[in-house]
This record gives structure tokens, sequence and C-alpha cells, in this order.
């Protein structure tokens, strides 16, 4: 069996590496990147292929003689990717955070026949895939809440906080409104609203704040309360506001000194190489997910808990674990005819399919990648 993974970042990297142990897959990465795949080649039975993913056509015809197809590019390349992809009428599977409305595209993808499975990774993702699975328990579901958030395990002044992709991409979190469901109806929220204090095991106590992360959950299972709340160590929502408030962030361009610059270009540099994670850096994943609601007259409140770490042997990020094991065990599923579901599937349709939410978590659970659950009556 054929499969293409679409990008060879971190975590393209790690789902090429988990897909090529299995003997039944032929795995080939894509990149422009001819550095990474060189890595990534070398030390693997992976083919690699430069190419930019840009492309629309190249798209297509890279991917005709393949049986699935992995995206993860970088967000803003990722709709246009997703888009040839279906239109080849190959099946996909999808972690690439674009901004754009990926339902849009499912009259496309039912008309070619093609399950495209998106936002397959930890949040959006197992996020989903837990809030649909629990709703599907439920005779009437009344509240979601998932916090989640990426941290370094040492925690170094002034952020506290350790990135490897482009700061931008974390900054786009600050700065686009946050929309939430209260009252069974879209609201919307500053980025960065509603501070909280969390207290969670193992890790002790992390601020949460609103930030736009619920997506498709929007408007495919009718629950009248759900947020997404992003966590970081007290004390860094507080410097993220300054820095918005000020005009960091901005995108408009200025003039300094006669030379003229966008703001958040500018950020950006300044803030890499603090946020920057080094090689071997030790970093952690957090998650957790509340769902409450009636069953026989009962109220259950459905808890889950993840905590992942960076993986010193075979030196991946827990960040990377938690995104791409979620996407190479479902690119298993849906190459193997496991799943079907022609059209834009997100994750959250995925839970109500009981056989293969299990197979996910005991697939995740062999990695050790590992969702606690608590069930109690309130």
């Amino acid at each position: 069996m054929r499969a293409i993974v679409l990008g060879c970042g971190l975590v393209g990297g790690l789902i090429a590496r988990d897909l090529v142990k299995d003997k039944d897959f032929q795995v080939t990465v894509a990149d422009i990147d001819e550095k990474k795949l060189d890595e990534l080649t070398k030390e693997t039975d992976i083919r690699g292929i430069k190419v930019d993913l840009s492309s629309s056509e190249g798209i297509r015809k890279m991917v005709a003689d393949q049986d699935i197809v992995i995206g993860a590019v970088p967000g803003f390349l990722g709709f246009n990717m997703l888009r040839s992809v279906i239109e080849a009428g190959k099946n996909i599977v999808d972690i690439s955070f674009m901004v754009e409305d990926t339902l849009s595209l499912d009259g496309l993808a039912k008309s070619r026949g093609v399950t495209a499975v998106v936002d397959m990774g930890v949040a959006p993702g197992m996020s989903h895939m837990i809030v649909g699975y629990v709703d599907s328990l439920m005779d009437e579901t009344k509240s979601a809440t998932i916090l989640v958030g990426g941290l370094p395990v040492i925690r170094e002044w002034p952020y506290e906080y350790k990135i490897a992709w482009s700061p931008k991409d974390v900054i786009e979190e600050y700065i686009r409104p946050a929309r939430l469901i209260e009252g069974g109806k879209i609201v919307e929220k500053p980025a960065l609203s509603d501070l909280e204090l969390v207290d969670l095991p193992k890790i002790g106590t992390l601020e949460a704040f609103n930030t736009d992360g619920l997506r498709s959950l929007l408007y495919t299972i009718k629950i009248p309360s759900m947020k997404e709340k992003t966590l970081r160590y007290p004390g860094y929502a507080e410097k993220m506001r300054m820095l918005r408030e000020t005009g960091f962030f901005s995108d408009t361009t200025i003039e300094v000194g006669g030379v003229k610059i966008k703001p958040i270009d500018f950020t950006s540099k300044l803030l890499f190489p603090k946020w920057e994670l080094k090689e071997g850096e030790e970093e952690l994943t957090v998650m957790r997910v509340i769902v409450q609601g009636k069953k026989d007259e009962k109220i259950l409140r459905y808890t889950y808990d993840l905590i992942d770490y960076y993986d010193k042997e075979e030196k991946a990020t827990s960040m990377s674990r938690a995104t791409g094991f979620p996407c190479a065990i479902m690119a298993r599923l849906v190459a193997q005819g496991e799943f079907k579901c022609p059209g834009v599937c997100p994750p959250e349709y995925i839970g109500r399919e009981h056989k293969v939410y299990q197979k996910v978590m005991e697939e995740l659970e062999k990695r050790n990648v590992l969702y606690k659950e608590n069930i109690i009556e309130v």
C-alpha cells in the first residue's frame, strides 16, 4: 500500500516514521526542504521527493498513484493542498492547521467519493474526537471544555514558553478572536480573555485563556456551552496582552528611521530566539477534556487527561507525538478501509464510531500516549 506524507516538519516526519514501521506501507515524503528530506530518508526506507507544495497541479500529479495521502503542511498551504488532493480523488488524513473552513469542501469530497479526515491532531483532533464520543453516549450533552497547551519542562524567564515552529503561527492565537458557544449561540471574545487558574495532576497550577480552537465543533454538534482554552505557566497571558495592546503584533506597516516594517515581523524576530526549542530540550503536552451531560436521568461528568513528555530515545517532541500519532493511526484505518466517511470528516464524527474510537485509543496506548478517563456522577 502506497502512502505519501505532504510535509517533512517535526510532525510530518514522525508520521512517516510511524507508517514505515508497517511492512504493508511504502512511504514517500514530499517537501521543498531538501535538508529535512535527506535527514529523514537516510535513516529509513522512506522515499523523499523535493517539490513545491503550493502547486495544485503538482500535488494532483504527485498523489495520483497513492493509496492514502497525509497532509502535514504549514497552515497557509493547507486549504489549497486539501482541495487539490480531493480533486485528485484521493483519501486524505490531515493535520494542517488552516484558517479556512474545511467543511466548505464537503460537497466536493462527496462528489469524488473521498474520505477527508481533517484536523486529526491533538487539539483540534483528539479533543474533538473525545467530545464526539461522549456526546454519542449521552441523552443530552450540556457542556464541553477543552484545555490544552505545550510547555517546556524547564521554566526560563521571561516567557517560560518554547515552540518548534514559526512565532507568527503562535502569535495568531493571541490576535484572532475566540469563538465559543454560550447559551447555544456562537459568541466572540478577545483571545487571551477569561483568564483562570487550573490545577492539573503532576503539573501543578497553570493559567487558561480563550483561544479560537473549537473550529468544526461550532457547527457539527449541538452543545449549549463549549469552549477551548490554551494552557500556559501563570503570568504568560498578561505579557502577551501587553505586547498585543501596544501594537507589537500588528500587521500594519509603520516607518521607523526611514525604514518600513511590520511590527509583527519585528516582534517575531525578537521572540524566536527566546522561544526556540533547542534540539534535545525537553517539553510536555498537557490536555484536559471535560464533557458533562444527562444519561438515564443522571448528570455525568467525563474527564480525560493527557500528559505526554519528550521521547529521549526517538528524539521526538511531545507535541509531535500527541499530534502525529493520531494522524498516522487514522491514515492506516482509512487506507485499510476500516473507516469510510465520504466527505469532509472532522474528528468528532470519528468519536461516534465506537469501534474506530477504541482502536485509536488502543493504538495510542501502544505508543505510550495515554488518555486517562474519569467518570463521576454530579
